[in-house]
């Protein structure tokens, strides 16, 4: 590693991680004094480290025994990753589907709190130059995918209750907080949202949630495009072949489920 990147590192954030790397290989609860041995650090420093861990909750600490094991925050965190591959792999043959009917760009994301996650996307041969990246958040408020997901969640997610204006991403934006809730009244009717412009200039999203079997929005599919390009017609049929897709989706991840 060089030394500019060094310049970035924090080593007792370094040093933290390589405390739960080790208590999480071992399989079985440790002791202070079985890790100190290991990383040959201070015992003062590695105590702070599993003390800290130990209340964040990816570690678990038996006081009775004085004994470290992994947490259940950190178990958690194993599941959503899992999660998330699993998502990802079903949903990947319907979007290069969609990618080949349209000819758009085609995004997959999760909802975090009141922001939009992407975990995936999938662009076609003339790629839009667009902001949004795997991993990147936006708000849920500004585009079609957080509208689809927040539609189909209790009391619009919260969103709707704010007693300040939504943030501005463009001049398009809607930001009033009521008819966002009136907007997102109109998605669950009919399925799927739309949204011109208002996450990125000049861009259009048709949005789709992909629901469990009890009907939550576990995510969300969007077809993104330059808005000449999505004339009535074509964002009709982007709405439709889009449902389709969530439905297939939801129906693998179903099955998947109830799977030994």
């Amino acid at each position: 590693m060089g030394k500019l990147a060094d310049d970035y590192i924090v080593q007792p954030v370094t040093k933290a991680l390589q405390v739960l790397d080790y208590v999480a290989r071992q399989g079985h609860d440790v002791t202070l004094t079985e890790t100190v041995q290991e990383l040959g650090l201070p015992k003062t420093t590695v105590f702070r480290y599993l003390q800290t861990l130990s209340a964040a909750g990816f570690l678990s600490h038996d006081q009775q025994r004085d004994r470290y094991g992994v947490g259940g925050r950190f178990r958690q965190l194993g599941q959503i990753d899992r999660s998330l591959m699993a998502l990802r792999e079903v949903a990947q043959p319907e979007m290069r589907q969609l990618v080949e009917t349209f000819h758009e760009t085609v995004n997959l994301a999760v909802l975090s709190e009141s922001e939009v996650v992407y975990i995936d996307m999938l662009e076609p041969e003339r790629p839009v130059k667009a902001q949004a990246r795997i991993g990147y958040r936006h708000p849920a408020h500004s585009t079609s995918l957080g509208k689809a997901m927040v539609a189909f969640l209790p009391d619009a997610g919260g969103l709707a209750d704010r007693d300040r204006d939504l943030p501005a991403m463009t001049h398009r934006t809607l930001t009033d907080a009521r008819k966002f809730r009136r907007q997102v009244e109109d998605v669950r009717r009919r399925g799927y949202a739309v949204e011109i412009g208002e996450n990125e200039d000049g861009l259009m999203c048709v949005g789709v949630p992909i629901l469990d079997r009890a009907g939550y929005p576990v995510a969300a599919i969007s077809l993104s495009a330059p808005e000449r390009r999505m004339k009535r017609e074509r964002t009709d049929a982007a709405a439709v072949a889009l449902k389709v897709a969530a439905e297939r989706i939801s129906m693998h991840l179903s099955s998947a489920s109830r799977s030994p």
